[in-house]
């Protein structure tokens, strides 16, 4: 609801000008979260000879909103230029390691950006769209997920995760996110996720194609009601489950997940049919491949370390069309927890 101002009234903005917003060099704002940001700033209306307590301009918020938003233990930063929410590990988001599963850590970082789409005025449908995609009818496609887990909490531990988004090309998005233990502060995991409103993005595909035969396979895996999203797809994190059911059992028993690459080229429907192909992944020169930052490129297994390399394709069974391709690495589970 906006303020009709009197016209003997001033008003001072209390909103810094546009080359003192300078965003953090990690991290920087599409320009219309930056205007939206902006667009919500306290209005100091008044007589000029009286002052008066600030006004917020902003539209009216249903009820069941600020009640969600002061349950959420979630807010932007003080700056605005990323957001920080805090999650405490459920009994039933935990894993067979007796810590929370990948997908657990997934599902939380999908949280955390949806969340931050909302507090800085993106739709409130799940999609974050804009009003010009909604217009166009488009919605934004995830092209390649990357997650770092360097510790993974156990049950009851307290997670906060801070996240922020930046241009990624021409029309792209980057997203990046930051996982603590709130309890050490130590940093315990990182993840990128690249998004495009369109399917053209063969530029980022740089995991090799699995060959025939694979090593390891789970055939004929069938979506559930529960994997499909609001847009009655298939959901970005049940990707990782299947691709982890083509994981040799040896591995699992004696070594963690500790990376995760997904590359998405085609989405499933409820109906489709998926196998899972796993194989080692063979590199010739360990000493040209080296994981820098949370860029999503080859790993080589360097002598000495005990970590293991894996490709990964789900394909439909029909026809054999590519759904994504990953790469996983997986390091010896500590002795004691």
């Amino acid at each position: 609801m906006l303020l009709r101002l009197p016209s003997a009234t001033t008003c001072s903005y209390n909103v810094p000008p546009a080359d003192q917003i300078q965003p953090p060099n990690q991290s920087r704002f599409l320009h219309p979260l930056l205007n939206a940001r902006r667009r919500n700033a306290a209005v100091c209306c008044g007589a000029s000879s009286q002052t008066s307590d600030p006004v917020l301009a902003a539209p009216e918020v249903r009820p069941e909103k600020i009640l969600a938003d002061k349950l959420r233990l979630g807010c932007l930063t003080e700056d605005g230029l990323s957001y920080k929410e805090k999650f405490i590990v459920r009994c039933y988001e935990v894993g067979i390691n007796k810590t929370a599963a990948v997908e657990t850590m997934a599902n939380l970082l999908q949280e955390v950006g949806c969340n931050h789409a909302q507090s800085v005025g993106f739709s409130t449908d799940g999609f974050a769209t804009t009003l010009t995609m909604r217009k166009l009818h488009l919605i934004w496609v995830t092209a390649r997920m990357h997650i770092e887990i360097y510790k993974y909490p156990a049950w009851s531990d307290v997670v906060e995760i801070e996240t922020w988004c930046q241009s990624e090309g021409r029309i792209g998005t980057r997203r990046d996110w930051i996982l603590k233990d709130c309890a050490s502060g130590e940093v315990i995991g990182r993840a990128t996720r690249l998004s495009f409103p369109e399917a053209n993005n063969s530029s980022l595909r740089k995991i090799s194609k699995l060959e025939d035969p694979a090593h390891y396979s789970r055939l004929g895996l069938v979506p559930r009601r529960a994997d499909l999203d609001m847009n009655q797809h298939v959901n970005n994190v049940a990707y990782i489950g299947w691709v982890l059911e083509s994981m040799p059992q040896e591995i699992i028993d004696t070594h963690e997940l500790q990376t995760i690459t997904l590359d998405y080229r085609r989405e499933c429907q409820r109906d489709d049919v998926v196998d899972s192909l796993t194989s080692p992944e063979e590199v010739e020169d360990t000493a040209l491949l080296e994981l820098n930052g949370t860029n999503g490129s080859a790993a080589g297994v360097k002598d000495g370390e005990d970590v293991s390399q894996f490709l990964h394709l789900l394909r439909l069974s029909g026809d054999g069309l590519e759904i994504n391709r990953g790469r996983t690495e997986w390091r010896k589970k500590p002795e004691k927890r």
